[in-house]
């Protein structure tokens, strides 16, 4: 009988070598699951279609999961949608809890997938059909929503958290102008290097690792994290219970990360955030994200993961990519002559089942790439400083270098938000808010245009669609929390010191 779907040994193996493949390239700061496709794309060539998925799949997956390695255990997303995984992650491994805290994460990433890979196999037309309905209009709403998380995580320093999430805007908007092609804040001698502003890479990276490195040389690279005793009341130790009520949180967060997925542009790190804030809304205890919660760490892996099955929805039903990594996928069907679009999954119904099959296996393999041998991947964490972080400084000056195809403005810029971080630390700004703005700020201002441009300038086109006044809702509701939240971290401040 032939199977409605190829699976074999070489698919298998290939699938495997991905997975293993994207792990490396998620774990590395500076790498990411797109590059890891983008470079294994030509050994397509060699295979058929089917084989060729397996393979890219593989690298997909394991490299939206890979960033969680960094993140927990030396506080540098691996990926972009990383970001917030470190809220919780990092806290957790500073005080001797990585392997618990990688667990987590990995049992997070895998519920994400398999949810996600549901959804794209159980709701792939009625969910295209919800994205094609969304505009510029509710697109700019959506990204406006996932501004104002920006007040959530300020944690009692609203205003200053504010100002890093709008200054994060402003620099994404330096660059060459879309409508006019003028450059806007761009320097005469700069204009050949910046057309398309600082890239995200350098940022993330500079923000987020060459801060902390200039952080720790100050201080003498003291900083270690002390061996917990090896019995079991004093070390916190991984257990299925650590998801004892945290069901909703993972279908919700899993669920939030496929329809941010679906959305073409909006991408992960938007789905994480977003994710992250709603676990924070929800939560019996929101004070507790941000200080080591497994609540936290959930909402943020289960809902990047989720990207994976989501972000394939718009490609495979109406040829538009997810993310940067499906629009590197769409060369790969194009490669073997197969054009994707809403007459794909009818045409195709083998090459359908088989990405279905593929990313099963994917998700399985990156469990138990990622579990098992995790007690040794954790050590990580006890690696003398003095030794990790020029390691860390040559891949992460590569990776910026490698952003745009060797382009040493890259670098430059790498170095030049390495001190804007430090300088975010001693000023108490927080990093993560600036980072936020900076990666909405682009998408922010092209719907915006967008919008105005199809309503011949009228602003009245944002309250006049259902979908829209939805939105609203949820953005004031937003604000009201984090303006609660923040008061009520300010009274719990003043009583302490009371």
């Amino acid at each position: 009988m032939t199977l409605p779907f190829v699976i074999g040994f070489p698919q298998i193996v290939v699938a495997l070598l991905g997975v293993i493949a994207g792990l490396v390239f998620g774990a590395i700061p500076g790498m990411t699951a797109t590059m890891a496709v983008a470079v294994f794309l030509p050994l397509t060539y060699a295979y058929d279609l089917e084989t060729a998925l397996y393979l890219l799949l593989g690298l997909y997956v394991g490299g939206i999961s890979g960033g969680l390695i960094p993140a927990i255990l030396i506080n540098i997303p691996g990926t972009p949608s990383s970001i917030t995984t470190t809220f919780d992650g990092y806290p957790m491994a500073k005080r001797g809890a990585g392997e618990r805290a990688l667990k987590i994460g990995i049992v997070s990433s895998l519920c994400g997938g398999i949810i996600s890979l549901a959804a794209l196999a159980l709701f792939t037309p009625l969910l295209s059909a919800a994205a094609l309905k969304f505009s510029s209009v509710e697109k700019f709403l959506i990204i406006l929503f996932a501004l104002t998380v920006i007040a959530a995580l300020s944690k009692g320093q609203m205003l200053r958290g504010i100002f890093a999430g709008f200054f994060g805007v402003l620099v994404s908007l330096i660059g060459m102008f879309s409508v006019n092609n003028a450059y806007r804040m761009v320097p005469s001698f700069l204009k050949s290097k910046m057309q398309d502003g600082f890239q995200l890479l350098p940022v993330l990276i500079g923000l987020f690792a060459i801060a902390q490195i200039f952080e720790e040389a100050e201080e003498g690279m003291r900083f270690k994290v002390e061996r917990q005793d090896t019995d079991s009341s004093t070390t916190e130790k991984f257990s299925f219970s650590d998801f004892k009520g945290q069901g909703v949180n993972i279908i919700r967060s899993s669920l939030i990360g496929t329809f941010m997925g679906v959305l073409p542009g909006v991408g992960g790190s938007a789905a994480s955030i977003l994710a992250y804030a709603q676990a924070k809304n929800f939560s019996k205890h929101p004070e507790l994200l941000g200080t080591g919660a497994a609540e936290g760490l959930v909402a943020s892996e289960s809902s990047n993961n989720g990207l994976t099955g989501g972000a394939l929805i718009p490609l495979l039903s109406l040829g538009i990519p997810g993310d940067s990594t499906t629009a590197v996928l769409i060369s790969a069907f194009m490669l073997q002559g197969i054009q994707v679009g809403p007459l794909f999954i009818t045409q195709n119904p083998t090459t359908w089942n088989t990405i279905l099959v593929a990313l099963l296996i994917s998700n399985i393999f990156m469990f138990i790439c990622m579990f098992y041998p995790i007690k040794w991947i954790s050590k990580i964490i006890y690696i003398p400083r003095q030794r990790l972080y020029p390691v860390i400084i040559m891949i992460c000056v590569v990776g910026a270098y490698a952003t745009k195809n060797g382009r040493i403005f890259d670098v430059w810029a790498l170095l030049i938000f390495g001190v804007v971080g430090y300088i975010f630390g001693k000023i108490k700004i927080p990093a993560s808010c600036f980072l936020i703005g900076f990666i909405l700020g682009k998408d922010l201002e092209n719907y915006f245009i967008q919008s105005i441009s199809a309503a011949n300038g009228s602003l009245i086109v944002f309250f006049t669609r259902p979908i829209g006044w939805v939105i609203w809702l949820m953005i004031a509701a937003s604000i009201a929390y984090a303006i609660w939240d923040n008061s009520k971290d300010k009274k719990k401040k003043a009583a302490q010191k009371a």
